[in-house]
């Protein structure tokens, strides 16, 4: 029960942290008794790691769990807040609505707690977004890092202060001291407090005044120089870097003194290509990758092939952190010290022609990713930008501070396939509406982001924003060459028209398009696409041959390609219309192929559509219960999704015969029951199950309930 009710993401501590049991105890009492709860402090205190631990500590008391969400990476100004808190939550939807009205309803009926880490850049959205979801979420607590508090009438301030210091030469159980030393022990193998150096290590402690983020920076020295030496020099160069003459104040409130001399004297102690890759660094948000690195640090004064070994240098240095992911080698800088770098970019006056440069490769990234997405490694495509989102997110945030609306456009353009079949419509829509409205000039890359954000509507099933984009789509392209262009107006005009419930006119659109295939274009992708609109909206007309020979051609191309996202969707039309066929077994196959291909792709809407259809086979296959288990599990996912069913007349009306079947053949003590089961049982551990055919059906489960 416990390990069950650990729900959450907060993320692994890395770390021993040391003392702050004080500090932890209050911040557990501030959230039983506040709904809001704001850590502030100097920059390098440790406010990310005690709202970690405390969280961690709070996490087993909210049935829903606790929950990471961080704010680092967004640029103030852009409204991306209820974004991230959504994409942090297991919350995919797919609705008309504004993301923070999708947000409040999702957090409405929940406990639990959300973990806001890293907010004085983003003060103002973080009070309206909080005052707005607590208002609604009674269930709801916040605990905040911020270097300010919110400033909201019910919010708690927990003001963190750096470690105590050693009251004597030779206390080395002052937490300052203990830390400094646990840390030198992690970066110099053999390191141990002894009589010779306690004395230095409680001078050292004071000198940064306890601050953990400056003492773990002066640990990671050790691996350079003796402890006596490090004092020294440090203690040489405190009455220079300690100065506040160049101070970034913008930083609110202004930097610990000693912090500044810590990390200043880190930046001294860099060779002059570190200090620069570190200052270029600077511009990514999130983490970072090699690639990435290689391509905007580079120039004449870094050469490419020096970039990872600059990297690693960095990482040696505590500047940078190394990230283990499954895709490639990426860091992460901490916020201090990536502001400092920022102030050096700023004052080399870098830092637009740094910004263009990372604009640029992710503009190229966007390219590759979008010409590699129908084939074999899409699935490594999708896990590598998702892993980019914040970095995407902050090229685009540039374009539209710039005003740079062509290059907004190109990249939101782009990135259809990102918004659309990764989750991001909501988010895709929000940017490249904006894009639109800057960049009015008529163009191919204007028309690309139009058809964009109509996928980006149609993907949240608002079909009439949608039908509306497809027509703008089709006036923009009109005077085009390009042969797929027509195939894609069709295809956007005919899914909407099929998702809306009027599949006839859909297939009259689509039959007059896919009568010669298009020889290439910008959008290759629209011709199998809209074969499976097409096949769909036959099972909807009840021509399931049909249906099933079409989905039959674009499974068959899909699978040429290696490509799995709209294979799936052809599978999942096989499955209707073997279900229309009444081939229940052959119907839960199809399914069950679908509901693998969606899952690999973390494709919440795919996935809710495919398990609701393999209830339906299952329990006309003759296995009630374990059919009415996959719907409890269905009901559960469809509740990150926003929209239950999308909206879909077709879908909901399929979804109540399939409940009030269920409800015959079991009664409704048994099905209340199953439903129960699968509505709490982890969502990857339901669809372990549902994936695995059941055995020979029981004759009980087949037989209408007497009662009924």
């Amino acid at each position: 029960m416990a390990a069950e009710r650990r729900v959450g993401n907060l993320p692994e501590e890395t770390s021993r942290m040391v003392g702050r049991r004080a500090e932890l105890e209050e911040a557990a009492r501030l959230c039983e008794r506040s709904r809001l709860v704001t850590v502030t402090g100097v920059g390098g205190v440790g406010k990310t790691r005690l709202a970690r631990r405390a969280a961690g500590g709070l996490q087993p008391r909210f049935a829903n769990g606790a929950w990471w969400v961080e704010l680092s990476p967004l640029t103030a100004g852009w409204g991306a807040l209820p974004y991230a808190i959504a994409e942090a939550l297991p919350l995919a939807d797919q609705s008309t609505r504004s993301m923070l009205e999708v947000v409040a309803e999702y957090l409405a009926g929940r406990e639990m707690l959300l973990v806001w880490d890293t907010c004085e850049h983003l003060v103002e959205d973080c009070r309206e977004v909080a005052a707005t979801l607590l208002t609604v979420a009674p269930g709801l607590r916040i605990l905040a890092t911020s270097r300010r508090p919110l400033g909201l009438h019910c919010e708690e301030v927990l003001a963190l202060d750096p470690l105590p210091l050693p009251e004597t030469d030779v206390d080395e159980a002052a937490d300052a001291v203990v830390l400094l030393a646990d840390r030198a022990t992690q970066a110099v193998p053999g390191f141990a407090v002894t009589d010779a150096n306690r004395t230095e290590l409680a001078a050292l402690s004071r000198r940064l005044e306890g601050l953990p983020l400056a003492l773990e920076l002066a640990a990671a020295r050790l691996r350079a120089m003796p402890l006596a030496e490090l004092n020294k020099r440090l203690d040489d160069r405190y009455a220079v870097l300690g100065n506040t003459e160049t101070e970034d104040h913008a930083a609110d409130p202004p930097w610990h003194q000693a912090l500044r001399t810590a990390i200043g004297w880190s930046h001294e102690l860099c060779t002059p290509a570190e200090r620069l890759a570190w200052a270029r660094l600077s511009v990514f948000a999130g983490t970072i990758g090699t690639e990435a690195a290689r391509r905007v640090l580079a120039d004449e004064r870094l050469p490419p092939h020096q970039v990872p070994h600059l990297l690693a240098a960095l990482v040696e240095k505590s500047i940078l952190t190394w990230v283990p992911t499954g895709v490639e080698e990426r860091y992460r800088m901490l916020d201090t010290l990536r502001e400092y770098g920022a102030h050096w970019l700023r004052g080399l006056g870098e830092e637009r022609a740094v910004r263009r440069r990372h604009l640029t490769y992710y503009l190229h990234l966007a390219h590759r990713a979008e010409a590699a997405w129908m084939g074999p490694d899409q699935i490594t495509w999708y896990e590598r930008m998702v892993a980019e989102h914040a970095n995407l997110r902050a090229a685009f945030d540039h374009c539209l501070a710039e005003e740079d609306a062509p290059a907004a456009l190109e990249l939101g353009g782009t990135l259809w396939f990102f918004w659309h079949a990764c989750g991001f419509g909501k988010e895709g829509q929000h940017y490249l509406e904006r894009a639109l409205a800057q960049g009015t000039a008529p163009g191919p890359v204007r028309a690309k982001a139009i058809w964009a954000c109509g996928m980006a509507a149609y993907g949240q099933g608002d079909t009439e924003a949608s039908l509306r984009y497809a027509d703008a789509f089709r006036t923009a392209v009109a005077k085009e060459a390009d042969e797929t262009a027509p195939v894609a107006a069709a295809f956007l005009t005919a899914a909407s028209l099929a998702l809306s419930g009027q599949p006839a006119p859909a297939v009259g659109v689509l039959d007059a398009t896919l009568r010669t295939r298009p020889t290439g274009g910008r959008y290759d992708v629209a011709w199998i696409l809209a074969w499976m609109t097409r096949a769909y909206a036959f099972v909807h007309l009840g021509r399931f041959a049909d249906a099933a020979v079409d989905a039959a051609v674009g499974r068959a191309e899909c699978a040429g390609r290696g490509e799995t996202w709209v294979r799936t969707y052809g599978d999942y039309i096989c499955a209707l219309a073997a279900q229309g066929r009444d081939r229940p077994e052959e119907a839960a196959a199809h399914a069950r192929s679908a509901i693998a291909g969606k899952h690999r792709l973390h494709d919440s809407t795919g996935i809710a559509i495919a398990i609701d259809l393999l209830a339906s086979a299952t329990i006309a296959a003759g296995h009630a219960e374990h059919g009415v288990r996959i719907l409890g599990l269905a009901d559960q996912i469809w509740q990150t999704v926003g929209t239950p069913h999308l909206g879909s007349p077709e879908l909901i009306a399929a979804r109540t015969a399939c409940e009030k079947t269920a409800r015959r053949l079991l009664g409704d003590d048994a099905y209340q029951a199953a439903f129960h089961t699968g509505c709490t049982t982890a969502p990857d551990a339901g669809i372990a199950e549902a994936l695995t055919p059941p055995g020979p059906p029981s004759h009980a489960s087949t037989q209408p309930d007497p009662t009924g």
